[in-house]
């Protein structure tokens, strides 16, 4: 593991006698200590800072793992990057996005064959419930072709064109949502916390990410119209103070996942856990790290209704 600590104050004590004699009392006062670099179950781990990218934590950084749904973070990504694209902009869910999610078994956004849902609302029923149908769509959007098939490659050609761009190494997409049949979709923490880090420069993705829920309605092909209601599965929100973010993902490969962000003040971290069986306790406990807290000791994490997906 390697770290970089917050730095420690060192205190200068001085005292003058009556005499007018100054003295030196350093040796009265110890230098305060840095706190202690926190365990975690997380496999890998990483935490920076947003404005400067400076490390902050780190644990087995640069080792490739499986990064299962925060996949999905990069699928955003891309589209917001988009030139000129329109959030309005209506797409017609297809009964091959529902299908899809039925045989992979993945978690949904539940959205309806026929109905019109904005591009906005698919980036809410990717980022929140993680719904592959949602996600799926998307990338048969905005990728280009003459086919589903060659659509979606074609997107996944431009997540990994933007991590070649962003200059990640150790970074690859075969997936827009997370589900690898070849294993070829991977990340390491340090890389995907920049992915995190990039994309929480866009304020659309931030006002997605933070958000714990999501109801609107969309047009349905027999001229009626449909409520959506989506819960975010990330749990951090609105359970640390000051969490922003940003999403959950959970595979048989990649064990339990989590790419978070809190601002506390002026200073926003961005972080990463991946393979951690207690991953919302681990992210608690780096971003304490980072801004000098407790708040991991008395977290309490907030419930998800019954309905809701997890992740």
């Amino acid at each position: 593991m390697t770290l970089t600590l917050p730095g420690a104050r060192r205190a200068a004590v001085v005292a003058l006698t009556t005499a007018g004699t100054l003295l030196t009392a350093s040796a009265l006062a110890a230098p305060a200590q840095a706190a202690a670099a926190p365990s975690v179950s997380g496999k890998g781990a990483f935490l920076l800072n947003y404005a400067s990218g400076a490390t902050v934590y780190s644990k087995s950084a640069d080792t490739r793992r499986q990064m299962a749904s925060t996949t999905k973070i990069m699928t955003a990504a891309v589209v917001l990057s988009t030139k000129g694209v329109n959030l309005d902009r209506k797409v017609t869910v297809k009964r091959a996005y529902r299908d899809y999610v039925a045989k992979q078994g993945a978690s949904t956004a539940d959205l309806r064959t026929g109905d019109k849902v904005t591009v906005r609302q698919l980036l809410y029923g990717t980022m929140l419930p993680s719904g592959c149908d949602a996600a799926y769509a998307l990338a048969d959007t905005f990728g280009t072709g003459s086919t589903a098939a060659a659509r979606t490659k074609s997107f996944i050609s431009k997540m990994n064109a933007k991590a070649a761009e962003l200059k990640l190494k150790n970074t690859k997409f075969d997936s827009f949502d997370g589900i690898s049949k070849a294993g070829n979709n991977y990340t390491t923490p340090r890389d995907l916390a920049k992915i995190a880090q990039y994309a929480m420069k866009n304020t659309s993705f931030r006002t997605v990410v933070k958000a714990t829920s999501y109801k609107g309605t969309a047009p349905t092909s027999k001229g009626g119209k449909r409520t959506y209601t989506w819960y975010n599965t990330n749990k951090l929100l609105g359970s640390y103070k000051g969490a922003i973010g940003i999403k959950t993902g959970t595979g048989t490969s990649a064990g339990p996942c989590l790419v978070f962000a809190a601002t506390r003040g002026s200073k926003t971290l961005v972080g990463v856990i991946l393979n951690g069986s207690d991953r919302y306790k681990d992210a608690a406990k780096v971003l304490d790290y980072g801004f000098g807290s407790t708040s991991a000791k008395t977290m309490q994490l907030r419930p998800l209704p019954a309905d809701a997906q997890r992740d």
